[in-house]
């Protein structure tokens, strides 16, 4: 019996703008972008967030970048409940929201950051690691001692979104990331209910394989 064949259309995936983009994260969803600060950051389909005025989110990214910049966009427009990231140095707007109870902030350390959002990916039920055993990053945590050593059990982290940055990306949503544009792009692409990237390149032909950084199964949106 011959095999079914599969059309390529059912591979292909949808092309959406910017605007179509942000008007699909509703209120108080959880979303994850990557970049680290300017580099590698979905900087149109943040912008379109933006004009869109969708509140009550909780942000997982490396950090809140600068007030007039990508994810500090969404600070200084009071859009964010909850940023879940490594560091706020660079953007006085998220200190000042915290310090005046406006805003929750959770500092992760960023290799654990990381570690927890590929546990999400991955389907596990959370990472060992021993960074932060010993400071306020271990309060109210649990701590697991293996062969004499103590580690700190994080949970792991998913979103609803996850909107992320594409150097090259085929119409079939593989994706090709250019050197240190991959950062938290790579790993946020597995830990999503729905993968939005934005294409600074479309291909309208396919990647070569051997250059996808991100296959397009984790895929379900382009933004170009």
């Amino acid at each position: 019996m011959p095999a079914k064949s599969v059309k390529e259309g059912s591979n292909l995936k949808k092309k959406i703008t910017a605007t179509e983009a942000a008007k699909l994260v509703k209120s108080g969803s959880s979303i994850m972008i990557g970049g680290f600060l300017k580099c590698g950051s979905p900087v149109k389909t943040i912008d379109a967030l933006t004009e869109y005025k969708t509140g009550g989110l909780t942000l997982i990214a490396n950090d809140t970048s600068y007030p007039e910049h990508d994810r500090g966009k969404l600070i200084s427009n009071k859009q964010i409940r909850k940023a879940i990231v490594t560091h706020i140095g660079t953007n006085p707007e998220t200190g000042k929201q915290l310090h005046d109870g406006e805003l929750e902030v959770e500092l992760v350390p960023m290799g654990t950051l990381v570690e927890r959002i590929r546990a999400g990916g991955a389907g596990l039920g959370g990472i060992l690691t021993p960074t932060g055993i010993g400071t306020v990053v271990a309060k109210d945590k649990q701590i697991i001692s293996i062969d004499g050593k103590d580690y700190l059990l994080e949970k792991p982290l998913t979103a609803d979104f996850a909107i992320i940055y594409g150097t090259k990306v085929d119409k079939f949503g593989n994706v090709y990331l250019e050197g240190s544009t991959r950062n938290f792009n790579t790993v946020m692409a597995t830990a999503a209910k729905t993968v939005i990237v934005e294409a600074e390149e479309f291909l309208e032909d396919s990647l070569n394989p051997n250059t996808i950084t991100i296959p397009g199964i984790f895929i379900d949106y382009i933004v170009i």
